[in-house]
């Protein structure tokens, strides 16, 4: 093949010769990474130079990003000290690269990081721009072949690498199916975890270096927590590659403030890591340094998740660690959605133990005050511990006990449905740890005494803003770890599919009962089914059965904070947001320009609702605490601060209607747990 042919079909000989170069000198290829920017942007390029100078026989360049949910905390904490210092954006990371290759950088660089970054600039430009600026490739950590064929295209095109990575957990089929997508070589995560550096390495390294050979002829690097020249010298035996990021960046981190120190310390690492490069004895080496993937392979694999997405929202964009896992829910949940036992059991415990079917009920004295349309309300708030969540934590849970999973992890923001999958998890008998942030956790105090209660581990969060968008990626570090035995039981219609369609069914018991007890109370179906929407559940819920009920109107209403003209003061995703890909799924996400969600990133579960069928309004702080207080005085039914949102906007829209229309408010969830908030926001000690 021609240099050419090879430039134009992804086959690049950069990242070839560097392999072919360590095994000449009988060693394994030593891949390092750092962040850019980290410490800082003009800290780079000497890092590289460093970096090459020591040994290094090829770079990953990571990216920064606010969530790297499949690192541990050096990395975590490296990418926050880049953002804070300036650097955000891919064409900055370039910038620096091409500052070095001008410098005298030769060794290969690939570039490393999360999909929604490289989505939000454009695949084809940023493929693109990476060739000018000398970068070889990309490994893009929650980018499964599934979901990344419009990157693996662009990369054959440009005559860059795309790395498949590959984890203990991967089957044998899947291995395959990654290894024909391959051109230079392969990315073995060496445990099920996230990065970071370990004290010794996993006991079954050598067979799961072995199966992943019986797939591929191409080198295996293996990284994740090598931190000694023993453990470096331990994988060169049995590996054509070794990668080491941590360990390097805690070095740096240590060092002086000056460039220089920094520098010198880069070169001490490296130095005292290369010593345990040679292959003495060597196992399981590559017998082929590069090809170029057969035509049509990238395609007819991106094919396989279509299944996965509503319309283009949804999708699996997930860590390779957690892709066994998925598939097993996905099986799992088709075989038992449907069958008349599982779901007589449900049945059983939304009586007996939620205490449903819960209320339905005119508010006469709401309706009179609004001189309008009957307002009709949905009594979640009386279902046990207080808020609908409690519907789909059930559900989950017993799934989780049908695949053999004794333990769950969630997140909780507000903390019902932390408080709901304790109860549940006490119910069942099954181990309990769930992430809040540390801030919700002040806020919320009495639902983390309750959690806590019930017999559950709460972890306080007290990474970037320390907050829910900050407790699921702590959950999903904590799933990616111990995927084997934990099933994590999100409370959303977010992450990766099929989440949000489970959420979605165990949710849909609400909008079922709306129906009903509507026929059966008014003879009619509602006019408009009015439901707040944060994670999306409530709504999704309340909505969902109604879909194909065209007379019906479905009225979302998200939080407007201070203001939609306020930025990072709102969650209005579907007012102001953009799509994208955060926490698994392709959806709308506030995010800045530079693809960093916000600090109030929020989800949206319009994927899972036909375009067009339901319309989102916003509500502000100040009108969700009038509706809040209204609610309290002509109904005597203190709700939720989140509920009260749709109070407000059901009474607006209630006075521009007939009297001969019915509104229904899908109380989600009382206010027990907001009072001392509402009492501090109306200046009253309690």
């Amino acid at each position: 093949m021609t240099s050419i042919e090879s430039m134009a079909r992804g086959y690049n000989g950069r990242i070839e010769e560097a392999f072919a170069s360590a095994k000449e000198r009988g060693e394994a290829a030593f891949i390092t990474f750092v962040t850019a920017g980290f410490p800082t942007k003009e800290d780079t390029p000497a890092i590289l130079l460093a970096l090459q100078n020591s040994g290094s026989t090829l770079i990953e360049l990571g990216i920064p990003y606010t969530d790297p949910q499949a690192d541990g905390t050096t990395i975590q904490r490296t990418n926050q000290i880049a953002i804070r210092n300036g650097t955000s954006s891919i064409p900055q990371c370039l910038a620096m690269l091409s500052t070095a290759r001008a410098m005298g950088l030769t060794v290969p660089v690939v570039l490393m990081g999360y999909y929604n970054p490289f989505f939000q600039m454009g695949i084809e430009t940023m493929c693109k721009a990476a060739k000018e600026g000398g970068a070889d490739g990309f490994i893009v950590v929650d980018l499964p072949p599934e979901e990344g064929s419009e990157l693996a295209v662009a990369c054959h095109r440009y005559g860059l690498s795309n790395i498949p990575l590959v984890a203990p957990t991967t089957t044998d089929e899947r291995i395959g199916h990654l290894a024909q997508t391959a051109s230079t070589f392969m990315y073995c995560v060496s445990t099920t975890g996230v990065t970071g550096a370990r004290a010794e390495l996993p006991s079954d390294l050598s067979e799961f270096i072995e199966r992943v050979r019986r797939q591929t002829d191409l080198p295996l690097a293996v990284g994740f927590g090598i931190s000694n020249a023993e453990m470096v010298q331990s994988v060169a035996n049995r590996a054509d590659g070794v990668v080491v990021g941590s360990a390097i960046l805690r070095a740096v981190q240590e060092a002086g403030d000056s460039t220089e120190e920094r520098v010198e310390a880069v070169r001490k690492i490296v130095g005292e890591l290369c010593g345990g490069l040679k292959q003495t004895g060597a196992v399981n080496q590559a017998l082929s340094l590069g090809r170029v993937p057969e035509d049509g392979v990238v395609e007819e694999i991106g094919r396989l998740n279509a299944s996965k997405r509503f319309g283009k929202f949804g999708g699996q964009f997930i860590p390779e660690t957690l892709s066994e896992a998925f598939r097993e829910i996905e099986e799992k949940y088709e075989l038992i959605k449907n069958d008349p036992d599982f779901l007589a059991e449900l049945d059983v415990y939304r009586r007996d133990f939620v205490g449903g079917p819960t209320p339905l009920h005119k508010a006469e004295r709401l309706t009179e005050m609004c001189g309008g349309a009957t307002i009709w309300l949905k009594r979640e708030d009386l279902a046990h511990t207080g808020a609908h969540k409690i519907n789909n934590a059930i559900g989950q849970a017993l799934l989780a006990k049908k695949i053999g999973k004794p333990r769950i992890i969630a997140e909780t923001g507000a903390g019902q449905h932390g408080v709901a999958t304790a109860t549940v998890c006490a119910k069942l008998g099954l181990d309990c740890t769930v992430y809040m942030g540390a801030v919700d956790c002040e806020r919320q105090k009495l639902n983390v005494f309750r959690m806590n209660t019930l017999g559950a581990k709460v972890v306080p969060v007290q990474e970037g803003q320390k907050t829910l968008k900050d407790a699921i990626n702590e959950a999903m570090r904590d799933w990616v770890t111990n995927v084997r035995n934990t099933h994590y039981l999100i409370g959303s219609a977010v992450g990766p599919h099929p989440f949000p369609t489970i959420v979605r069914d165990f949710q849909s018991v609400m909008g079922k009962e709306i129906k009903a007890q509507m026929l059966e109370k008014a003879g009619k179906l509602p006019d408009a089914v009015i439901a707040c929407v944060g994670g999306g559940s409530n709504a999704i819920g309340a909505f969902y059965p109604f879909v194909e009920d065209k007379t019906v109107e479905l009225h979302g209403v998200e939080a407007a904070g201070h203001g939609l003209d306020k930025d990072e003061e709102h969650c209005a995703t579907l007012s102001k947001g953009t799509p994208g890909v955060l926490q698994g799924a392709f959806t709308y996400v506030i995010q800045e320009k530079a693809a960093k969600p916000s600090t109030l990133t929020a989800y949206r579960p319009v994927w899972i609702i036909p375009d067009g069928r339901a319309k989102y309004s916003a509500v502000t702080d100040d009108e969700a605490l009038e509706g809040f207080k209204l609610m309290c005085q002509y109904e005597g039914i203190i709700p939720a601060l989140e509920t009260s949102h749709a109070i407000y906007y059901a009474i607006q829209l209630a006075k521009t209607l007939p009297k001969d229309k019915d509104i229904v408010i899908n109380m989600s969830g009382r206010g027990d747990k907001d009072m001392p908030q509402v009492a501090k926001i109306m200046g009253v000690e309690v």
